[in-house]
């Protein structure tokens, strides 16, 4: 069973994280939750309540990462997936996990990315000239770093697959998972 590794840590996004686990595992795929290190993380639930303006967050489910981003060899894995949430933000620096996006870009592997996922390719320098959907408040993120901001439930551009949030999770996940089957046929 070919493994594909989902990124997260502290406030990823619940929804963001677990269908595409469970769907990884529907097709036939081993998902390895990966993250800064190989605990337990408190993942997030986040929405826009009616009357706000703002996203509202609530903690969600926990999950176990299988392993650390210092302890990923990239060659090992036949996709990638960025959870989103507020996670993002805080582990796009790692150099591990900077080191294994570029592999994934450069490999032409299988990506998906949902939401503030965004934010680690981007930090990586590895949107520039690539069409990708994210949550709108993460436009300037992307685009500041040379990736061109596409406002759809679905983008697929070449290997890379994006959504703007969960509510796309049906949108995206299953092109992404496409790729990642086609590759696996050869």
């Amino acid at each position: 069973m070919e493994k594909v590794l989902i990124i997260i840590g502290d406030a990823s996004e619940t929804l963001d994280t677990m269908y595409p686990y469970y769907r990884l595992i529907e097709a036939g795929f081993q998902p390895v939750v990966a993250a800064p290190e190989k605990r337990l993380y408190q993942m997030v639930m986040h929405e826009v309540k009616p009357g706000w303006t703002i996203t509202k967050e609530w903690e969600g489910y926990t999950l176990q990462a299988d392993i650390a981003f210092k302890d990923i060899v990239p060659e090992d894995y036949a996709g990638i997936m960025y959870s989103g949430g507020r996670a993002p933000e805080y582990i796009r620096y790692d150099e591990s996990l900077v080191k294994a996006t570029k592999y994934f870009f450069e490999a032409n592997k299988p990506i998906a990315s949902v939401c503030h996922g965004v934010e680690i390719p981007a930090y990586a320098d590895c949107v520039r000239g690539r069409r990708m959907a994210t949550v709108p408040k993460c436009k300037f993120d992307l685009e500041v770093c040379g990736g061109i901001f596409v406002d759809e439930p679905c983008v697929v551009d070449g290997n890379l697959v994006s959504g703007r949030t969960f509510h796309d999770n049906g949108h995206y996940l299953g092109p992404w998972i496409q790729l990642l089957e086609a590759a696996r046929d050869k």
